[in-house]
């Protein structure tokens, strides 16, 4: 039970990567409260947990309002007395176009929800979890922006790498408040963002060194890790979990 009694916001939690980092941080102990926008999704969730004997609460709101930010932290604080993690993990590809093609719109959206929400989160997360004695915090980033750039993907790149950018100064800020802040970078993951194209999902394997996608189990792990007492030492890190997607040109 690596994070018995600890108290942990995710957020994106309805589906994909943030629904199993959800279920495998309450099978290791941790009070989970869950954020995303689909409240029947959240509540299915949170009685599975409930029946392998988990605790967990759900509050559904969006990422982009800074007041949800607030709320998410308050429910932590007033349902389990306090707050050790956060795995800000909600995001959005937003439309796949040239910036000379992009509506200023997307731009915007995709920042909003990858990136301000970010701001956010850091904003309320970090005093209760300095008031709490310290804690550790999680941004899903990607490689795209970090070690690669893919075509049609501007918004999505700059939102991303700007969380890699905002991961570094919050873990010098807050470092000697034992506040812990690292950004995880997944590979292609079997989620709903993935689609349902059988042709698209091989033509992705073969990005990877690995030649195939990752489960949304195993970038769970990856998370949990740095949310663990394990990655004590860690601080101000991307960690890739990209099965080699970023390194593999052919």
């Amino acid at each position: 039970m690596k994070l018995k009694d600890k108290t942990i916001i995710v957020t994106g939690a309805s589906s994909g990567i943030g629904a199993a980092s959800a279920l495998l941080l309450a099978s290791n102990g941790a009070n989970l409260v869950l954020g995303a926008r689909r409240r029947p999704e959240l509540e299915r969730l949170v009685g599975q947990i409930a029946q392998s004997n988990g605790n967990a609460v759900c509050l559904p709101g969006d990422v982009r309002d800074e007041a949800y930010a607030e709320a998410l932290v308050r429910c932590a604080l007033d349902t389990f007395g306090g707050l050790d993690g956060a795995f800000n993990n909600a995001g959005t590809v937003g439309q796949m176009q040239p910036v000379p093609d992009m509506h200023s719109n997307n731009w915007h959206e995709v920042l909003a929800v990858n990136l301000n929400s970010g701001f956010y989160a850091a904003k309320y997360q970090i005093p209760a979890m300095r008031d709490n004695g310290g804690g550790s915090i999680v941004f899903t980033s990607s490689f795209v922006g970090h070690a690669i750039g893919l075509p049609g993907m501007a918004a999505y790149a700059a939102a991303k790498a700007g969380l890699v950018g905002l991961v570094q100064v919050l873990a010098v800020e807050h470092g000697t408040e034992k506040v812990r802040v690292n950004a995880l970078l997944p590979g292609g993951t079997m989620t709903p963002m993935a689609g349902d194209d059988p042709s698209f999902h091989e033509v992705v394997r073969g990005f990877h060194a690995l030649k195939r996608i990752a489960e949304p189990s195993e970038i769970a792990q990856a998370a949990m890790f740095l949310l663990s007492p394990e990655a004590s030492f860690v601080t101000g890190s991307a960690m890739t979990v990209d099965g080699g997607n970023s390194i593999t040109k052919a």
